[in-house]
This record gives structure tokens, C-alpha cells and sequence, in this order.
């Protein structure tokens, strides 16, 4: 789309004042936003696929989550948990040791982005297991900072030029069912551990870290069986089992945690994007041995766990349980699966449909991004907010908020499907 005259002016303001390396999807400024539709200063109206990259799944301004700002505003908005401590803090911490897959004792610390969170895991299974060795997967994202650029697999944007990079880091295959060449989730794990045992050694693994569904890396669901089977493993070698729940978490794969789907229990979950409707917070939860290991002060951070963002991550979870939105992920699912899957029918450049709740997406058959850039640009022309993702740039994923209604969604599907056949 083109940007409208104020936004076109907020551009050229932007230009002048904003560091290049940092992009925009859209060119329109957002006014307001919220129930799926993001409103631009020139007042054009966008159905919202995106979520902020899975961040507002109970809205842009979900009722009880501004409510709860607000009075947590007018009583502090700042202490320093480290300094003065605050209830609220250690109900999200509560809150989350109850929510997290598994019922043995837990604890928890707050952050304040997923890249904080997942580097605070790392330091915690380091410290707790005394091995320097963590495994990751291709195609995996973990964030911006120099430990979860390593972790990282994608160079360009992530990485480029911004080296060297943390070492003892070890990246090994993950199930990509669609480019697997017809591997079961045991055959996938089989081949990941093996490359484990020759290459790094399992008594040297401090953790393996994966995302049970990848993110960045192209909404890959690996097949079934091979989460269990890396679970079972860690355990044996007496490693770490991390599971990066960041964009999966808080119902947006239609369970409150995507590792429910197998049974799978991590030793450590870290949280982040839904979890606050947008305030920015993030978590690390798990076992209480392996928490607790770490001395006092060796886990922290001015902002973690800001009295507000604290506030508001309590009214988002509350608006999750009270809404069922995991129920509404499945329900967005059952909307849209069966009109992507049509969509792959009629169009042989779609190469493949997955994804699981409201967390979907497309990948073209040739690994080529032209294709998936022009389709998304068309959606954006006629109002529909998409992102691309994957290692080849060649997928779209799909976002949309769990509180959309279904007029809304079923306009944004009709946008997404007269862009491929414009493309």
C-alpha cells in the first residue's frame, strides 16, 4: 500500500530521526487499533493478521487490561523489583508456576523481552548443570542479543555482520515434515540426537532449546514424536530441556502451552509476546532445583517485571481464562485451515498448509520469496496485514488476534485469496 498523507508525513519525519536498520511492514502509522481492525492516522481501516508477531491476542486494548494499567499507574509505575519489591510480580510468578506444563514445584523470573528470557534460561542451565554446550535447531529464532543471535539460526537480517558470536553453541537438524523426505518425528529426532552424541557429547549438553512450533523460522511443525523423543533424551544425558514457548504460548496454538500437545513437560518455559496484551514482559518458569540453583543476584534486570506490565499480564491471563480464547484458537483454526487447504488446491505454487490454532501459514513450493512478497503486498494494498517468515522467505504466516469475530476473519481470508489470484 501507499502510504496516506499523514503517515506519509510521519514517514518523512521518520527518516530524519529513526536509526535505517530499524524496518516497518506497513507504511501506515497506526492511530488506534483493536477486535482484529488496525485504524491509520489517515483513518483506513486494516484487518489484523499479525497480532504485533503474536503479542495482541486479547487486543490492542483489551477492557480489563487498560483498567488494570490505569490503576496500577496512578499507585507507582517504577520501584525496581530488586530494590523495593511488589505483589504483583510474584503473582505473575504464581500465576505462571500453576500454568506451565507440570505439576512439580516451580518458580519464576520476569524480564522484559523473549530474547532476555531465553538468554536467562541458558544462564540458568549453565549454572544449575555446570556444562557450557547448548543445542539448538535449524531454522530456530531466539532473538537479537549476541547469545540469541548464536542460537539463531537465519543470518540476514539477524546476524549479518553483527559477529563473532557466543560459542559452545551447536546446531543440529530439526523435523521439517514438508522437507523431510518423509522422516517420522522418531526417524527426525534419531538423526538430531545422533549428531548430538558424535558431535558435541551429551555430558557436555547444558540444554537443549527448541520451539515446539518454530516461528521465524517458517511456522515449522515438527512431526509427531519428536519433541517426546528430545525430552526423554535431555533427561537421560542429564541436560536441560527448554522449551521456547515465546510466540507459541498463551492459547495461541489452541492449548495454553503448544508442548501440551504430546504431553511434552520442559524443565524450563520461557514466555513472552502474549503474555501482557502488549506490555512488554517476559518469564522464565521451571523446575525449582534448577531455578534456585542460581545465586541471589545472579538473575535480574532493572525494568523485569515493571509494576504495570506486571498488572497487565494478570488482566490478560484473567481475559484469557474468562474468554476460553484457547477454545477461540482452535475455533480460528477450523475457519481458516479448510479455506487455506482449498486455496493450496487451486493454486500448485502453494506448496504447503500448517500450523496449529491461530498460529497458520502457507509455504510456497519453490523456496523463492518473489512470490510470497508480491502476495503480501497485494494483501497489504487491500487492507489485510500479513507477515512472511522462514529461511527462504518463502512463507506467509498468519496471526490474527483470538478475539476476532468472524466476519472479520472471513474478510481477511477473501482479501488473501483474491491476492494470490492477482499474483
Amino acid at each position: 500500500m501507499e502510504p496516506s498523507p499523514r503517515s506519509a508525513e510521519l514517514h518523512a519525519r521518520r527518516i530524519d530521526a529513526v536509526a535505517r536498520g530499524v524496518g516497518s511492514v506497513l507504511p501506515a502509522y497506526v492511530e488506534s487499533a483493536g477486535g482484529g481492525i488496525v485504524v491509520d492516522v489517515d483513518g483506513n481501516r486494516l484487518i489484523d493478521f499479525g497480532s504485533g508477531i503474536a503479542v495482541t491476542s486479547v487486543g490492542n486494548a483489551a477492557p480489563r487490561v487498560v483498567e488494570a494499567v490505569q490503576r496500577q499507574v496512578e499507585r507507582f509505575t517504577h520501584t525496581c523489583f530488586m530494590v523495593a519489591p511488589y505483589e504483583s510480580y510474584v503473582a505473575v510468578c504464581e500465576t505462571l508456576n500453576g500454568l506451565t506444563p507440570g505439576t512439580f514445584d516451580k518458580r519464576s523470573a520476569l524480564f522484559n523481552s523473549g530474547a532476555e528470557a531465553v538468554e536467562n534460561a541458558v544462564k540458568v542451565a549453565r549454572h544449575a548443570t555446570g556444562r557450557p554446550a547448548v543445542v539448538v535447531f535449524d531454522h530456530a529464532y531466539h532473538g537479537r542479543t549476541n547469545l540469541t543471535m548464536a542460537l539463531t539460526a537465519k543470518n540476514m537480517p539477524y546476524k549479518h555482520r553483527f559477529g563473532p558470536f557466543a560459542p559452545e553453541i551447536y546446531r543440529v537438524p530439526m523435523s521439517y515434515p514438508y522437507r523431510d523426505g518423509g522422516l517420522t518425528g522418531g526417524q527426525a529426532a534419531a538423526r538430531a540426537l545422533e549428531q548430538i552424541d558424535k558431535q558435541v557429547g551429551a555430558d557436555n549438553v547444558a540444554a537443549v532449546l527448541i520451539e515446539p512450533i518454530q516461528g521465524e523460522g517458517g511456522f515449522v511443525v515438527p512431526a509427531e514424536g519428536f519433541l517426546p523423543a528430545l525430552a526423554d533424551w535431555t533427561r537421560h544425558a542429564g541436560a536441560v530441556f527448554i522449551a521456547d514457548e515465546i510466540q507459541t504460548g498463551f492459547c495461541r496454538t489452541g492449548t495454553w502451552f503448544a508442548c501440551e500437545r504430546e504431553a511434552v513437560v520442559p524443565d524450563l518455559v520461557t514466555t513472552a509476546k502474549g503474555i501482557a496484551g502488549g506490555l512488554p514482559l517476559a518469564a522464565v518458569t521451571g523446575r525449582a532445583e534448577l531455578m534456585d540453583a542460581v545465586h541471589v543476584g545472579g538473575l535480574g534486570g532493572t525494568y523485569g517485571g515493571n509494576p504495570i506490565a506486571c498488572a497487565a499480564a494478570l488482566a490478560t491471563i484473567d481475559t484469557m481464562r474468562d474468554l476460553d480464547l484457547c477454545t477461540a484458537a482452535r475455533h480460528i483454526e477450523a475457519a481458516m485451515l479448510p479455506r487455506l487447504h482449498a486455496l493450496a488446491e487451486r493454486d500448485p505454487r502453494i506448496g504447503d498448509v500448517r500450523g496449529r490454532g491461530a498460529m497458520l501459514a502457507i509455504e510456497t513450493a519453490a523456496a523463492d520469496p518473489a512470490l510470497v512478497s508480491t502476495v503480501a503486498r497485494a494483501c497489504h494494498r487491500e487492507g489485510l496485514i500479513v507477515l512472511t517468515a522462514g529461511t527462504y522467505g518463502n512463507v506467509l504466516r498468519f496471526l490474527p488476534p483470538l478475539v476476532i469475530d468472524d466476519e472479520t476473519l472471513a474478510r481477511g481470508m477473501d482479501i488473501l485469496e483474491g491476492a494470490f489470484a492477482d499474483a
